[in-house]
């Protein structure tokens, strides 16, 4: 991908004096009371903040903060929190700026953080006139909240159109690195491991890489579907039936390209679902009537860890298993620990998958861990997001 990069214009020396607005994200959570109760996407904006004052910019930055009301402020919708925390961190003194549409006055040298961006009407609907006024604020317009990038937003789209510079920030421009490795120009063989409890939430994700990966490996309730499909018993576990002839058609794509969608050969079942319940091993031939399904077997992991061993690219998204409970959870380590022993560029994304990374303390083996879970998924199908699109088409000028 093309785009102008920040650290670029930085390091050649264009920053010096000028106003720059970082859209960042973070939007972090907290507790009932307002304090914040993790910081990371906080953590993470710092390098960029600090990248544009190095280089001696007036800085503003702006994020969303949960779900508010265009034009309705509310104490509870405030980025109050986040400018102090922001503030700690940074070991400076943060000013919160409101109603900044009309004017922000910031000196180089300076960091100033602007009230909830989605608190301005016409933020959602990428509305042009809020757009052009965002974009009259500064000099250099700074996307890095990989996490909007999949929104066409006034603070993530129509800013990028009007500012007179738009460009990426470290971590905008990682992840769309990380993606032109893992899509645009991978190393083959290329792995997809595809989880969660239902097909129908991930359909158009595996249909668009059944077109283009050599191995598609689904686990969780959509390996059962997929199992269904294959003319196995499942017993009682989660599987959507109504879709055999979906998770038939991807396996039939799959084999017209030489390609496969492995199909467990052994299992994990319990008689219910809980971290209690006794866990039995059994091939997938075996499967009774009242069993449930939580992972896949020691042989079937054995047999993917092999593969994925010998990719050149892995995509991952998703645990095999319930990790949560420790005697199902055999599947998704051993998928985890292959992926981290692979000499493969790696990149993975989603909540569940970054919970089972962390669980196995693997993060510095995987190539790349991406933080936005709508716009990895959405890269998953295999669609171009806004926020890629306007800045490549800047870069073109």
């Amino acid at each position: 991908m093309n785009f102008i990069r920040f650290s670029d214009l930085c390091a050649s020396g264009k920053v010096a004096g000028q106003r720059v607005f970082i859209r960042a994200d973070m939007n972090v959570p907290q507790d009932a009371s307002g304090n914040i109760t993790e910081d990371t996407r906080i953590r993470a904006s710092i390098p960029c903040l600090k990248m544009a004052l190095d280089a001696g910019a007036a800085v503003m930055v702006t994020s969303h903060l949960g779900r508010p009301v265009e034009g309705q402020f509310r104490p509870a919708d405030s980025l109050a929190p986040v400018a102090r925390r922001l503030g700690e961190l940074m070991q400076r003194e943060i000013p919160l700026v409101a109603n900044w549409v009309v004017g922000v006055d910031v000196q180089p040298g300076q960091l100033v953080m602007l009230e909830n961006c989605r608190l301005n009407q016409g933020e959602k609907k990428n509305d042009e006139a809020l757009a052009r006024k965002m974009a009259a604020l500064c000099d250099i317009f700074v996307h890095d909240a990989f996490g909007t990038a999949h929104r066409a937003e006034a603070s993530t789209y129509g800013i990028a159109q009007y500012a007179p510079i738009a460009c990426a920030g470290p971590l905008l421009a990682a992840e769309m690195d990380a993606i032109t490795a893992a899509f645009a120009r991978p190393k083959r063989p290329l792995v997809a491991i595809v989880a969660g409890s239902k097909v129908s939430t991930k359909l158009t994700i595996l249909k668009a890489l059944a077109a283009n990966v050599d191995q598609l490996i689904v686990g969780g309730g959509i390996a059962n579907t997929f199992m269904l499909a294959a003319g196995l018993k499942i017993g009682k576990s989660l599987a959507e039936p109504d879709l055999l002839a979906q998770a038939s058609a991807v396996m039939q794509a799959m084999k017209a390209r030489g390609a496969e969608v492995p199909i467990p050969t052994d299992v994990v079942t319990a008689k219910t679902f809980a971290a209690d319940a006794p866990a039995t091993i059994k091939a997938a031939t075996e499967v009774e009537d009242d069993d449930l399904i939580l992972d896949i077997g020691p042989q079937t992991t054995a047999r993917l860890a092999a593969q994925l061993k010998g990719a050149g690219t892995i995509v991952w998204n998703g645990p095999v298993g319930v990790f949560e409970f420790e005697a199902f959870s055999k599947g998704t380590e051993g998928i985890a620990r292959a992926i981290a022993a692979s000499p493969a560029f790696s990149i993975a994304g989603g909540g569940d998958t970054l919970a089972a990374i962390a669980k196995y303390g693997i993060e510095k083996n995987v190539g790349y861990i991406s933080t936005g879970g709508g716009a990895f998924l959405e890269v998953l199908e295999g669609k171009t997001l806004p926020a890629f699109e306007i800045l490549q088409k800047r870069a073109a000028g």
